[in-house]
């Protein structure tokens, strides 16, 4: 059985993680915050929050990661900052002319 981390939040973050996740304009961190007060309130390991609590199936070590974020860098650490994921190959605007 996984191991269920022995997470404590402070009433500060509790609620932080509580606004963000009723009201943050974005859904990655809505889901991030409830993700994290589902392991933080319910007691639940990141494999059943990541397999059967979130909206979509996420990898268990991805939910982890949220978590050690979190606590590390606060909300901050959830977001996801300007220049992450695969950059394109062509980019129309910024090459040469064909003609």
């Amino acid at each position: 059985m996984p191991k269920r981390l022995d997470i404590r939040l402070s009433e500060a973050q509790r609620t932080e993680l509580l606004w963000t996740r009723d009201h943050h304009v974005k859904a990655y961190m809505r889901e991030k915050a409830a993700a994290i007060l589902k392991m933080a309130e319910e007691r639940l390991s990141a494999l059943e929050v990541a397999q059967h609590r979130l909206l979509k199936r996420r990898d268990d070590n991805t939910v982890r990661s949220w978590l050690r974020r979190y606590l590390h860098e606060g909300l901050t650490g959830l977001l996801v900052h300007a220049g992450r994921g695969k950059k394109p190959a062509f980019s129309p605007s910024g090459g040469p002319t064909c003609r």
